[in-house]
Formats: structure tokens, sequence, C-alpha cells
């Protein structure tokens, strides 16, 4: 079975194989905010967890998500122009769930209730640096990719 493994201080999304072989090693953007476990700070969760759900199967390219549902919106820069704060969650999205009670599950600290997600993102971002308002931010390419290889149940470790 895959695991992913998150390195915020890399900004970095590794996925091995059985045999402990990368398969997998993109870029990514994790929080602006750092790393924390409190609902509400948009950081991004530590420790252990996994795919709970995967959302978008067959969604067109950039297809735009708000509550996890398409908008029936492809993003577009003038899209982006018209909206400029909006926090733009595109493509796929890995909804995770936290498997440490205390650390990253139930609570206050709660990854699922925190709606933390590997996601797509405007191909225009940085990724590389920390900007996200919690969730693991990938390009739309790479979210493709892993929606593809990865079940739900995987797991994926968030460290730093």
């Amino acid at each position: 079975m895959l695991r992913i493994e998150v390195i915020v201080s890399e900004q970095r999304l590794r996925v091995y194989d059985d045999s402990d072989s990368v398969v997998m090693d993109v870029s990514v953007a994790t929080a602006a905010k750092g790393i924390g476990q409190q609902l509400g700070s948009e950081q991004t969760p530590l420790g252990r967890h996994i795919v709970r759900a995967k959302i978008g199967a067959g969604s067109a390219e950039g297809t735009v998500f708000v509550a996890r549902r398409p908008t029936g919106e492809i993003f577009s820069e003038a899209l982006r122009q018209a909206e400029p704060d909006r926090d733009w969650i595109l493509t796929r999205i890995l909804w995770l769930s936290g498997t440490e009670p205390g650390l990253n599950r139930l609570g206050t600290v709660d990854t699922m209730r925190r709606y933390i997600y590997i996601h797509g993102a405007p191909d225009a971002d940085a990724m590389g640096i920390q900007s996200s308002h919690g969730c693991v931010k990938m390009r739309n390419s790479d979210i493709i990719e892993l929606f593809e290889k990865v079940p739900v149940g995987t797991v994926v470790d968030i460290v730093n």
C-alpha cells in the first residue's frame, strides 16, 4: 500500500510504495501561518492522518470547489481578479482525518473538522513556499496524479 509524507520544512510531498521507494516527489505549499493543530489557526497540522474521502473524480482540471462541492466554475485569472480574496480549492480534494487523539483527532485539534485537505491550486500560485490557509496545495496536474494513485484510507504523515 502507498503512503504519503508531507515535509513542511521542505515544502515537499512524497509518495512511497511498499518497498519504501519514492514513486512521486513534488513541491507543495503548506500554511502561511506555519504548523499547528488548533481549530481556527489556519496552520497545517502535524502527525499521522489518513485520506478520509476523495472528492472530484472526473472533474475538469481547474474545477472550483466550495464546501467540497463543484461550483460549476473553471478557474481563470479573470475569475481570480473578480474575487481576489477567495481561497481557491481546485480540481481534486483529498480530505484528511487525524488518527492521533489529542494531537490531530477529536476536540479542538480534529483535522477533519478543520477541513484540512490536499488539493489543487491555481497554476500561477507559487509552490515551495508557505501560503495556504492550513491545507496542502499542489499543482493541478500533481493532484490529479496523486488522486489516481491513492485509495481512501491511505496513510498521510505530516512532519516538520
